[in-house]
């Protein structure tokens, strides 16, 4: 199947817009997060930005995990025919 050209996403405003917008997003969010007061219940609760670290961390570590993990599960091309 031939990927149009007219794809909303592909088209290079779109994209730069797309950038921008989450760009300006992050960085909202991050202001909000050292401005705003949390009550928190444990103590890295009130560490800035722990949330976003740890969310970080953990999703390079699983796909981390997962690409070695590739090597003991994977199968050859026509294993299942």
């Amino acid at each position: 199947m031939k990927k149009e050209e007219s794809d909303f996403f592909d088209r290079p405003k779109v994209r730069k817009a797309l950038v921008v917008l989450f760009a300006l997003t992050f960085i909202g969010l991050l202001v909000a997060d050292f401005l705003l007061h949390k009550h928190s219940y444990f103590y890295w609760d009130g560490i800035p930005s722990f949330n976003a670290v740890f969310g970080l961390v953990g999703s390079l570590a699983l796909v981390l995990i997962a690409k070695h993990l590739r090597r003991f599960i994977e199968r050859e091309e026509k294993y299942y025919d």
